[in-house]
């Protein structure tokens, strides 16, 4: 072997790596004077993610200053603010398809224009395009509030299936109606999961039949689920279940056969459940026969 060519390799290589390190060095990141933000929420079982910039007031004229009245505005700083919806929704009155959109606005001394955009190489609102809106709805700013130094935009006054879309900056608060139906929501996804169920899996139609239930809707399909988990197995979880719903349709000694049907299958399985709860009901079902 000849040493001294070796030797000379090893500098060679080090240099080659220390090179290709430098060419793979990490970009400067410096802070953007309005910060970047996320705000993601949950309503019903539909799922929203706002992504934004905030800028500052920072002691300047916002609006009809530094944000103009009558212009479309970005509705933020940087890029464009955005919302994703999992679901359909309604806003403000309207059915918007569920989807990631743009979200524009139209300031002005009354009543704003809010806009919810396709477009897919939007820049701010340099290169706007009205004819990829999707959707525009109007809402009217309240200019009392207390002072909000950063732009806030994000979904507020919720209940189960409703909340309002908020942007808040200096004293103003513009708050957009969101609804989201539930119940339909719920029962789509129910029907795609036990489509698709394995054929032992009978916990997915028990839950969905559950829900159903629970919440005093499509009974007619949840019964038919129950009966579905139930032909996969008789579990002390759905049979205890059928039992109560026997009950409540008023078949008590139906109700009765059922409730011990689902203690001895609970008393049977490993590990063995805790059948206390039903058989308390049957106590009831029984003394009241």
């Amino acid at each position: 072997m000849n040493l001294r060519r070796h030797n000379l390799a090893v500098p060679v290589a080090l240099l080659a790596i220390c090179l290709g390190t430098s060419g793979a060095r990490a970009e400067l990141v410096l802070p953007r004077p309005s910060p970047n933000a996320s705000v993601s929420q949950t309503i019903g079982v539909t799922n929203f993610t706002l992504t934004y910039s905030r800028p500052g007031v920072k002691g300047r004229v916002i609006w009809g200053g530094l944000v103009p009245y009558d212009s479309t505005w970005r509705t933020g700083a940087n890029e464009p603010t955005s919302l994703t919806t999992s679901d359909e929704i309604t806003v403000a009155g309207q059915k918007l398809p569920a989807g990631k959109y743009s979200v524009l606005t139209i300031p002005r001394r009354g009543e704003w224009t809010v806009i919810f955009s396709g477009q897919k190489d939007l820049q701010g609102s340099s290169n706007y395009d009205p004819k990829q809106d999707v959707m525009r709805v109007t809402a009217t700013p309240d200019t009392t509030q207390p002072h909000q130094e950063w732009l806030w935009l994000g979904l507020d006054d919720l209940t189960p299936n409703s909340g309002n879309l908020v942007l808040g900056w200096q004293r103003l608060r513009l708050a957009v109606p969101i609804a989201v139906d539930v119940n339909a929501t719920v029962l789509a996804g129910a029907r795609r999961e036990i489509a698709a169920a394995k054929s032992d899996d009978w916990r997915t139609p028990h839950r969905a039949a559950t829900w159903c239930f629970d919440n005093s809707v499509a009974l007619d399909e949840g019964a038919a689920w129950l009966e579905k988990s139930l032909s996969v197995q008789q579990a002390y979880a759905n049979l205890s279940f059928k039992a109560r719903w026997l009950a409540k349709d008023g078949k008590k000694p139906e109700a009765i056969a059922t409730a011990k049907k689902a203690i001895e299958a609970g008393k049977a399985s490993k590990p063995q459940v805790d059948t206390s709860t039903t058989e308390k009901l049957l106590a009831e079902w029984t003394a009241k026969k």
